[in-house]
């Protein structure tokens, strides 16, 4: 069996809003797998760019040099991402997202570096965050490219709930936001259940949330709603049920994991 691994961040969304909100795409890689709480280190910021930095490179703030949303003066090149370790092993790697330091040179980006990528359009001002729309498009490219093109190892961001919680707050908005994200997980999962080779792969799920946000919205604070994080996963090198202790930095390794079992 073909060993692959996608990897799905899913920005800004606090556990207690996922845990009461219907997900059943994210519920089903937990109930194969695990659902972890997990508590954002001190030495991290609970900011966007440090978070997915360490998620990425399994190294926290003082080592990666990333304490904002501005990327300058990082050391990625050092402490790669992910989809780098697996390029280097032979593995093809993709990625899609619409925030786009994630994978542009945007604010002095990119923390991912895959093979392949994709970036939704945006209209000259907008925002370069994962609204409704770019998670839209995200997930409609990211589908066909997960379904029909030879790719090991996946990273597809969605971004939208954590708009939705700075703008409306953290109430029934932000819930459907986080409603719609999961809707698109399972757009992405859906076309890779299509693949022709699907029977002849064992594919590893695993999401993770960057950081919290504060009853009424926002980040960057110290408080226990915005440092709570978590991380769902299933596949074969996947315990079910066993995912106490990690962290974001651990990501790396439950990819590795997941492409050498």
């Amino acid at each position: 069996m073909t060993r692959k691994v996608i990897v799905f961040g899913i920005d800004g969304v606090r556990l207690d809003t996922l845990r009461a909100t219907e997900t059943p795409h994210l519920d089903a890689i937990a109930d194969a797998g695990f659902l972890t709480k997990l508590r954002i280190p001190d030495e991290n910021p609970t900011i966007s760019g440090p978070c997915w930095a360490t998620i990425a490179s399994g190294v926290l703030s003082p080592v990666h040099k990333i304490k904002g949303n501005q990327l300058a003066g990082n050391t990625l090149a050092d402490n790669p991402c992910f989809l780098v370790r697996a390029a280097e092993n032979g593995h093809t790697t993709y990625g899609a997202a619409g925030w786009l330091p994630l994978l542009t040179s945007q604010q002095d980006g990119p923390i991912f570096r895959p093979h392949t990528q994709y970036t939704p359009p945006r209209p000259p001002g907008a925002k370069t965050g994962g609204d409704s729309v770019s998670d839209g498009l995200v997930a409609d490219e990211a589908a066909k490219a997960l379904q029909h093109n030879d790719i090991d190892v996946a990273f597809v961001y969605f971004g939208q709930a954590d708009e939705v919680g700075h703008e409306h707050g953290t109430g029934d908005a932000y819930a459907q936001a986080v409603r719609n994200a999961d809707e698109c997980v399972g757009q992405v999962m859906a076309a890779i259940a299509q693949r022709p080779q699907f029977d002849t792969e064992t594919w590893t799920y695993i999401a993770v949330t960057d950081h919290g946000h504060r009853d009424g919205g926002g980040h960057g604070g110290d408080s226990d709603l915005e440092r709570t994080a978590w991380i769902i996963a299933s596949g074969p090198a996947v315990t079910p049920g066993d995912g106490a202790g990690l962290n974001h930095a651990d990501v790396p390794a439950l990819v590795r994991a997941g492409l050498s079992t």
